[in-house]
């Protein structure tokens, strides 16, 4: 385990710090309160121990502000044991209020401590699984379950915290819509499994652009998302005016590009997409103002025969 050690006694430290370290863990050492919640923020530890008296910040005031600072998740409290010399009701009680979760006497026998840390490793390793679980579970909340990409779910969190940052700061803010061409008929001639692979296949696409479109630093924080069906977005969060047009182009290209057979796609006989690029230069008012903007781009690409885009 990684182990948080602190106490205002380097010469009793150094001995906690021997002893636990002969048992296998490594140990941090805190010698202050405000130390220790310091490198608490900065790092992550599999367990706490804390002295109760301390001078300035003892270890129950300590606790309470680590704890203010995890949160209420299962996977993010880290168990918090006091070592003291005073092993009395009043303390423990005040030990536990405090937030802590067992205590021990610093006069304990080494049998007693490595008992303990035993049991503090079994827990540790729940708390491993039940990060990574959530872990999982986040991911699959925030990603669509066919593409991968971004659901619209995630998409507009994200897109309301980037539209706030970009009104306040004064930047642009660009969007592009992606509707693929005459997907029911594809749906319809080549079956909806193979609509489903199409939608995989246009979607791994975008999130190339996206992802060069970031290598390439034309813009920061360019992410790909599906919006729902066969339409899908790329969120341009701060560029220049006009990039968004050179992406834009670079989707439809890269799109008709993937050569999918669809021969009911009119004259272009493969997938293809029709783009809305819309970019607000500065942002401001309301971010639907920009979807409803991409959107009628969006339809003005279709009316104009496809395989195309639109931008303002």
């Amino acid at each position: 385990m990684k182990i948080l050690l602190v106490d205002d006694s380097r010469a009793i430290a150094m001995v906690t710090t021997a002893r636990l370290e002969s048992f296998g863990h490594e140990v941090r050492h805190a010698i202050n309160g405000q130390t220790a919640i310091e490198m608490f923020q900065s790092d992550s530890f599999d367990l706490i121990l804390m002295d109760i008296e301390m001078p300035g910040m003892n270890g129950f005031e300590t606790t309470t502000r680590i704890r203010a600072l995890e949160g209420h998740e299962p996977w993010a409290w880290t168990p918090i044991i006091f070592v003291t010399a005073t092993d009395s009701d009043t303390n423990l009680v005040t030990a536990i209020e405090a937030g802590g979760d067992d205590f021990i006497s610093k006069s304990s026998p080494e049998s007693v401590l490595q008992a303990k840390m035993k049991a503090m490793t079994r827990i540790a390793a729940l708390r491993s699984r039940l990060a990574q679980a959530n872990g999982k579970l986040q991911d699959q909340a925030n990603h669509d379950g066919l593409t991968g990409l971004y659901n619209r779910r995630a998409m507009d969190l994200r897109i309301d915290t980037l539209w706030e940052t970009a009104v306040h700061a004064g930047r642009p803010f660009s969007l592009l819509m992606i509707d693929v061409d005459n997907f029911k008929k594809y749906n319809d001639h080549y079956s909806h499994q193979a609509g489903d692979e199409c939608l995989k296949a246009v979607a791994d696409c975008l999130e190339g652009v996206a992802r060069q479109v970031n290598e390439d630093k034309m813009a920061p924080g360019v992410f790909a998302a599906r919006y729902g069906g066969e339409e899908f977005a790329i969120v341009i969060p701060d560029a220049a005016p006009g990039v968004h047009v050179g992406i834009a182009m670079t989707v439809v290209e890269a799109v008709a590009g993937l050569n999918l057979p669809h021969e009911w796609n009119e004259q272009w006989g493969k997938v293809t997409v029709s783009v809305g690029a819309v970019c607000m230069a500065p942002a401001s008012g309301w971010v639907k103002e920009t979807f409803r903007i991409a959107d009628d781009l969006l339809y003005q690409a279709k009316a104009a025969g496809r395989n195309r885009f639109e931008a303002n």
